[in-house]
This record gives C-alpha cells, sequence and structure tokens, in this order.
C-alpha cells in the first residue's frame, strides 16, 4: 500500500485484496501466490472442491463454509465468479468464508447447490 501511495495511487488494503482476488492471486499461509498458466481456472468449482471441509448454515441468512487452511479465499473466488443470484456477498478469512444470501429460500438454495458442487 505504501508502495502504490509512492507512485501517485490512492489504494486502501480492501481495495488491494479485492483487485488482487480479480486478478487470480491467492493467498497460501501467510504469502500470495500468482496463478498458474496451467493451473486449472479460478472460477471452476471441481478446481477448489477439495478444499472445502464442511457447509453450514448459520441463521436464516448467512452460510458458513470451512475450508483447509489457507484456501478460503480461491473458494471464495469461485463463488462470486460464479455470480449466483441468491448470493449477495462473501467474506473470507484464512479457513472460513461467510456466505450472504437475502433470505432463508434463497439460503436453502445455494446450500442445495453448494452441496452440489462441493460434493460435501
Amino acid at each position: 500500500m505504501r508502495l502504490l501511495r509512492r507512485a501517485g495511487h490512492h489504494a486502501t488494503q480492501s481495495s488491494i485484496s479485492r483487485d488482487l482476488r480479480e486478478l487470480g492471486v491467492a493467498k497460501l499461509g501467510d504469502r500470495y501466490v500468482l496463478p498458474d498458466d496451467s493451473a486449472p481456472a479460478l472460477d471452476d468449482f471441481a478446481a477448489v472442491a477439495a478444499f472445502v471441509r464442511d457447509l453450514k448454515p448459520a441463521g436464516p441468512c448467512l452460510t458458513v463454509i470451512r475450508t483447509s487452511a489457507g484456501a478460503a479465499q480461491s473458494v471464495a473466488i469461485v463463488l462470486d465468479r460464479a455470480q449466483w443470484p441468491e448470493i449477495i456477498g462473501t467474506l473470507s478469512g484464512d479457513d472460513t468464508i461467510f456466505v450472504a444470501t437475502q433470505g432463508a429460500a434463497a439460503q436453502r438454495r445455494v446450500i442445495a447447490r453448494l452441496h452440489q458442487e462441493f460434493r460435501v
């Protein structure tokens, strides 16, 4: 962020994180890795399915997805790029993703699709 500002670009931590996600840069542990051209596309559910450990509803509008350590951002990228109309947004950490929906019916549809895509 400091280097960008020195170069005359205004950036915040959240805008940098969002830009890195859009570029396909993934956070693995405590470092960032560039996308590998030979790796499966980041919008491919099959490419990240092995990282998903569990998913559970947390109230009528929030679903929690647990992943392998360091894989949550990669899985969240796939969800974001899928642009499912039921999903309002995602928030990912190291091994946890929160998926927000507009209500219980939308959540049920998302959970069904997630079970189908990730086979959990």
